[in-house]
């Protein structure tokens, strides 16, 4: 028997008209929004499998690309950060940084090691959003692991918020360097952290991919090869627990990464166990990245005198980042004017979300909450 249903996937999601709505669980970036996902099952009704998965996008459609140019370049950082509100600081950067090559613009040393520094934080909790919600029981109830991938979010939120003072939007970074320099005694606050973290990922380890029952529902469900990852354009922590070595903090560094040893952390499973294991392996990467940041630290002004009106000259220029779930790309074209004549944004979730059409056919709908935790996605990112 062949039937077609449509699940919808996070917070509101029984709003849109689905059949089911698959509950991910509280802390999952879903809950900021739902996206859709029209299946073609087949099998019997008490056991149906996937047999073909559509993504149906656009129903948190924010208009970014547009709002950006009627904007003058002051105005547009505090947009980027909104589109995917898990890597904020991350798609500050991602724009600054255009606008800082179009002008030519030297960013001071110590406000390129912060920015590495606090983009690594920015992984990390983003990262730890994703883990809470995987660490839950079967039945759906908290464990230590919850409790610990919570508390490791919180104390890097707590240090981001404090540097930056905003919570969610950090609005941070700015055109030249950064808004300000952080706090006397952040730095020491901020150890203590990356401390706090390395000590809860155990725990973490423990209710996830060191426990057996977790490894069986996540093993040999929802397979991404790496061919498939690499034609859809699949990239981040999804495109290498399928094998693709690919980490633009090695492969094109910006200066202070350059001088970091970033080791992408590969699996070559492809399947839901391996996406959980490299997002545990990235938050151990970015702890030993953000002490090394700390330790180079340099002192000096973090921003450069800026003149009354930026202005980007006439030209385009490209610049990407590695932002958590993958590459965030900035396309900036100018006309010599304060308002770009187009930014155009290469979002992570944009393209992941694309292989949940290669990756789900042949998965029991019963396995389809592990796949879908696993697969790390940003619905503001994907209607941006």
């Amino acid at each position: 028997m062949t039937r077609q249903e449509t699940v919808g996937v996070g917070a509101g999601a029984e709003h849109l008209g689905v059949d089911r709505v698959i509950d991910l669980g509280p802390l999952h970036p879903s809950a900021h929004g739902a996206y859709r996902l029209r299946l073609t099952l087949e099998g019997p009704a008490e056991a149906p499998v996937i047999a073909a998965a559509e993504p149906l996008v656009g129903h948190l459609h924010r208009g970014a690309e547009k709002l950006f140019e009627v904007r003058d370049y002051r105005q547009v950082l505090a947009l980027a950060n909104r589109h995917d509100w898990l890597a904020a600081f991350c798609n500050e950067v991602a724009v600054a940084t255009a606008v800082e090559r179009m002008t030519g613009m030297e960013v001071p040393p110590r406000a390129v090691w912060l920015r590495a520094l606090l983009c690594e934080l920015n992984r990390m909790l983003a990262h730890l959003v994703f883990l809470a919600p995987l660490t839950r029981a079967l039945v759906g109830e908290p464990t230590a692991g919850t409790t610990a991938a919570q508390r490791g979010r919180e104390v890097v939120q707590e240090v981001m918020e404090e540097a930056s003072g905003g919570r969610i939007h950090f609005m941070f970074s700015r055109i030249g360097g950064l808004r300000e320099d952080v706090p006397a005694g952040w730095t020491e606050r901020a150890t203590h952290a990356l401390s706090t973290v390395e000590s809860l990922l155990p725990v973490i380890r423990k209710s996830t991919v060191d426990d057996e029952g977790f490894r069986r529902r996540h093993r040999g469900v929802g397979v991404l090869g790496a061919d498939d990852a690499i034609t859809l354009g699949v990239t981040g922590p999804a495109a290498r627990a399928s094998g693709v070595d690919l980490d633009l903090r090695r492969d094109d560094p910006t200066p202070a990464y350059a001088e970091l040893d970033v080791r992408p952390v590969l699996r070559a499973e492809g399947d839901a166990l391996a996406r959980v294991q490299c997002l545990l392996g990235e938050v151990e990467q970015s702890v030993r990245l953000s002490r090394e940041c700390l330790r180079r630290l340099p002192s000096g002004p973090v921003n450069v005198r800026l003149p009354k009106s930026v202005k980007a000259p006439e030209g385009s220029v490209y610049t990407w980042t590695e932002a958590p779930l993958g590459i965030a790309g900035v396309h900036l074209s100018s006309r010599g004017e304060k308002t770009p004549w187009r930014l155009k944004l290469r979002t992570a979730s944009f393209n992941n979300v694309q292989a949940l059409a290669r990756l789900l056919p042949g998965t029991a709908v019963a396995d389809l909450p592990a796949v879908l935790g696993s697969f790390a996605l940003v619905v503001g990112d994907i209607d941006k």
